[in-house]
């Protein structure tokens, strides 16, 4: 199928400048991104609320829950997993454009389709936070009990165990969540968001 090549885009005539002004902050892509089990989940459902709770106009969109509709026609494969990240790229940018402060859980394991999905974003916009887990400890985690079934054979391509997960160069935020617990990895993004000016 090819793409409409008659298409025009229509301004509105509410800028994204505008939005965040009447938010009282900037805008910006939080994409969390790590091994399955790291955390990427239950740190930004915890930072939603407290960014929620001081006022700050947020979005999260998981993994799983994207691809219960936007994304439900896709499976695992490489090509499957570019394109599902590309589709939260672009819907994570128009959320920004709408003054939102966008927090996104997805493995997205290559870092070319992240790096894809900075572009799309203007400077500063986009705050790579890696969720840093060892392979043993999320298996040990192992939440929805997929490392199983990926050791049983029952899963293929999966991320860490028969599928590579490309580990950010320079992101702007590691969270150690071995290391460190939720009320500290939490306070770790809320101090960037406060020094960069964001909220």
């Amino acid at each position: 199928m090819s793409a409409s090549t008659n298409l025009v885009w229509h301004r509105s005539e509410v800028t994204k400048e505008a939005r965040q002004k009447r938010n009282n902050h900037r805008s910006a892509v939080i994409w969390f991104t790590g091994l399955s089990g790291s955390g990427k989940s239950t740190v930004s459902v915890a930072l939603e609320k407290q960014l929620h709770e001081l006022g700050v106009h947020t979005y999260r969109l998981d993994g799983d829950n994207v691809r219960h509709g936007l994304n439900k026609n896709l499976g695992f494969s490489p090509e499957d997993r570019t394109e599902n990240i590309r589709r939260i790229g672009e819907v994570a940018n128009l959320m920004v454009d709408a003054g939102l402060v966008t927090l996104t859980a997805f493995i997205s394991p290559y870092r070319e389709d992240r790096d894809n999905v900075r572009a799309l974003l203007d400077d500063k916009e986009f705050i790579e936070v890696y969720v840093k887990c060892g392979l043993e400890a999320c298996e040990a985690r192992d939440p929805k009990g997929l490392y199983q079934k990926a050791r049983a054979g029952e899963i293929k391509g999966f991320t860490g165990i028969d599928a590579p997960y490309e580990t950010p160069v320079n992101p702007e935020i590691i969270i150690d969540t071995e290391q460190q617990t939720l009320e500290q990895s939490t306070q770790i993004i809320k101090n960037y968001l406060q020094e960069h000016g964001y909220i």
